[in-house]
């Protein structure tokens, strides 16, 4: 089979069809990619093109924040503690990736999140535009499979706006508080999109990030899933398909419960099937193969034990990729312990699983 572009691929996997192999994507910290250029990458080279990964894209050019004013509270050469546009104080680390310690929030109730959501109008600024002047073109030219990334549901609610014990506790006392933050992060999604769609810009997909569980277990039931956050979910999907889009979920942990309610939907890739936390890909692959396409389920802990992560890349890998609807990731991202010379033969060896006959 003659090789195929990047959407090539990709398009054959949602079709739940060979290709001539399966896509190949993954996301290192910023601390990896710096050990990589000690190790001889080039500075200023994507990563995607040194190690000719599949160009997959990921574009977070949208802000739906209230805008709030983004400050430098602390400095020093390890980390800095800011306020971001969600009025969120945090604290992150500079040479290191994985999720900033979050210190203080803004909205915090029904009345303080009034005043956030009347900042959260559309407006054209909201938008990168000049990513899009820049890079747009030339995606489309080498066949890259472009997802915009919305920002909207319970885990961005929960960890980047108002905090997680707050947030749980209005899933049980003022569902209809929640709900209503929810469904106007993505009202503002939908309107900042469908501003760039009328200036031409066109992606293949929506993707937006909601970890529902953790480890071999969820945040919530799955009772009050379908309550609160499933017709929001729902209505992101029926939007994006109405427009011709393929819908993309990350949802981290433990999510086994909510599957079948996602292919109800019409969910149509799900990521990162995180092993450590009790998703067994294979499992996942012999009950809903026809119904939805996987990306992930490597455990990136074996990123440390190079020789357990290559046999089980040999053990997965084939069964993932059976009849399509697989993109080959880790079930996280790739950590600095990993060494460029470790990272490329992880390219090469789930470029060769991924080959079709």
């Amino acid at each position: 089979m003659k090789p195929m572009t990047t959407h090539e691929r990709v398009t054959r996997m949602l079709e739940h069809r060979d290709a001539d192999r399966v896509p190949v994507i993954d996301y290192p910290w910023k601390s990896a990619i710096a050990r990589w250029q000690r190790e001889g990458m080039p500075a200023g080279v994507d990563y995607k093109d040194f190690f000719d990964l599949d160009q997959i894209i990921l574009w977070e050019g949208m802000d739906n924040s209230p805008r709030y004013p983004v400050t430098i509270l602390e400095e020093t050469p390890e980390w800095v503690i800011k306020t971001t546009g969600w009025g969120v104080k945090m604290k992150q680390w500079n040479h290191s990736g994985g999720v900033p310690e979050f210190l203080d929030f803004t909205i915090v109730d029904p009345d303080s999140w009034a005043k956030a959501k009347a900042r959260m109008t559309p407006a054209r600024e909201r938008i990168n535009w000049d990513s899009l002047r820049q890079n747009y073109k030339r995606w489309r030219s080498n066949s890259s499979w472009l997802s915009c990334y919305f920002w909207f549901g319970f885990d961005v609610t929960h960890s980047w706006a108002v905090g997680t014990e707050r947030v749980l506790m209005a899933l049980v006392e003022n569902p209809e508080w929640a709900a209503d933050m929810f469904n106007h992060f993505l009202d503002l999604d939908i309107a900042l999109y469908e501003m760039m769609e009328a200036e031409g810009y066109r992606f293949d997909e929506i993707q937006w990030p909601d970890d529902m569980g953790f480890k071999r277990n969820q945040f919530f039931s799955l009772n009050l899933y379908r309550q609160i956050l499933k017709p929001v979910h729902a209505r992101a999907v029926e939007w994006a398909h109405r427009k011709g889009l393929k819908v993309q979920l990350h949802s981290c942990g433990d999510v086994n419960p909510f599957v079948p309610d996602l292919i109800d939907i019409g969910v149509d890739i799900l990521n990162p099937l995180e092993v450590k936390a009790g998703m067994d890909p294979e499992n996942l692959k012999n009950r809903f193969g026809r119904q939805l396409t996987f990306r992930g389920g490597l455990n990136a802990v074996l990123f440390e034990r190079p020789d357990e992560l290559w046999d089980e890349m040999r053990r997965i890998i084939p069964v993932m990729k059976r009849d399509g609807g697989y993109i080959i990731s880790s079930d996280h991202s790739v950590p600095e312990s990993v060494s460029l010379e470790e990272f490329r033969q992880f390219v090469t060896l789930a470029k060769e699983l991924g080959t079709y006959a």
